[in-house]
């Protein structure tokens, strides 16, 4: 075999396996809005874990914590869980809808999944201009108790607010970007995961946060 002969056997080859390789699927195919969803979901959520766990380790530690939330602020924070469950189904039911292709109700889905977490930012920053009225602040405890709840709570608790309101933002950019058409349910279904995230999140606040500290 000469030269060229070689030459053109090589390049046979080459594109034969170029085509193999653009035909082969990876077994670990994942969309990639998915997969950095997912990677900023478990980065999070140890964040989550760390600041919960640093509150229950200094609610356990301190001799008197303190119990601010009466019958009131625990039913607000009844009525906020019911807000953001809610929430979380109509965001399940603007991905079915854009995954069928109904474009028009997926909107619509979304649009009341952006209210439902707007009540909920509102209802959360009722509590804390009322715990602000009776004296509470980051480190001062009116009523004589750990120093650390003011700190603890409004830290956890503005974190995720800040996630709340983050995400009603982002909803925001999807929907007006899944309306012109320069996204598609894809995106939906990777906003949905974050709100779904934000959701579950709460179901461990709200117990370690509010229920925990009612009188």
């Amino acid at each position: 075999m000469n030269q060229s002969e070689l030459m053109i056997a090589l390049s046979e080859l080459a594109v034969a396996t170029e085509h193999e390789i653009q035909m082969e699927e990876s077994p670990y195919g994942i969309d990639k809005k998915k997969l950095g969803m997912w990677i900023f979901i478990v980065s999070d959520a140890c964040t989550f874990g760390a600041f919960l766990f640093a509150y229950g380790y200094m609610r356990i530690g301190a001799p008197v914590w303190g119990t601010p939330f009466g019958f009131s602020s625990i039913m607000n924070g009844m009525v906020m869980t019911a807000v953001l469950l809610s929430s979380s189904l109509t965001m399940l039911a603007a991905v079915r809808a854009a995954q069928s292709g109904t474009k028009a109700l997926a909107e619509k889905w979304l649009a009341v999944t952006m209210i439902l977490g707007a009540v909920f930012a509102a209802l959360h920053l009722r509590e804390w201009f009322k715990l602000f009225g009776e004296g509470w602040r980051l480190f001062y405890n009116p009523t004589g108790g750990a120093q650390q709840f003011g700190a603890t709570f409004f830290s956890v608790t503005g974190l995720h607010l800040t996630h709340v309101v983050s995400g009603i933002i982002a909803l925001a950019f999807i929907t007006r970007g899944y309306n012109q058409g320069h996204y598609d349910e894809s995106h939906v279904e990777t906003a949905g995961l974050y709100w779904h995230f934000v959701d579950l999140v709460w179901m461990f606040v709200f117990p370690l946060m509010y229920l925990m500290n009612a009188r």
